[in-house]
């Protein structure tokens, strides 16, 4: 069943996440395959910020491996600790990076990435995947797009 987004513009940056919540939680109910899920959260996050990329590394082993995703070619695997999806994983929290040229051991799978933000998805206490963001622009990601990101994770990894 094809979906259509209303993407909205002009307003806050909380309310823009407030009014695509809604909607990816109808994307997302009912259907039960994760990797649809993920795809359609990675679509509509490209669709309503227009960000360079978004998506997700799933863990698999000692690596982060790519995952549904909207944007440039990516990195295909991550290992534990490295880079910020790395970090995010081996700290299972949450990081932003105003600047990824000032993050220490930051991998730039795209040269037009400015600044980034990387969420932990939680099942039981066990980190299963990251969702990634990459900006092309600096300081592009604050504690708003850590609040309402972790609640879009939270519609399939509840």
């Amino acid at each position: 069943m094809a979906e259509d987004l209303s993407i909205i513009s002009n307003v806050s940056k909380a309310e823009q996440y407030q009014s695509l919540i809604p909607q990816i939680r109808g994307l997302v109910s009912g259907e039960q395959d994760l990797i649809a899920n993920l795809a359609n959260i990675s679509a509509a996050l490209k669709e309503q910020f227009r960000w360079l990329w978004v998506g997700f590394y799933l863990v698999k082993g000692d690596e982060l491996v790519l995952g549904p995703f909207q944007g440039p070619v990516a990195c295909t695997r991550i290992r534990k600790g490295k880079g910020v999806c790395g970090a995010a994983w081996d700290k299972a929290e949450t990081i932003i990076v105003p600047d990824v040229e000032e993050f220490p051991g930051h991998i730039a799978c795209s040269s037009a990435s400015r600044s980034e933000i990387v969420l932990p998805m939680m099942s039981a206490a066990n980190v299963v995947g990251v969702l990634d963001a990459d900006a092309e622009t600096l300081n592009a990601f604050d504690d708003v797009d850590a609040r309402y990101l972790a609640e879009i994770i939270a519609l399939v990894y509840g």
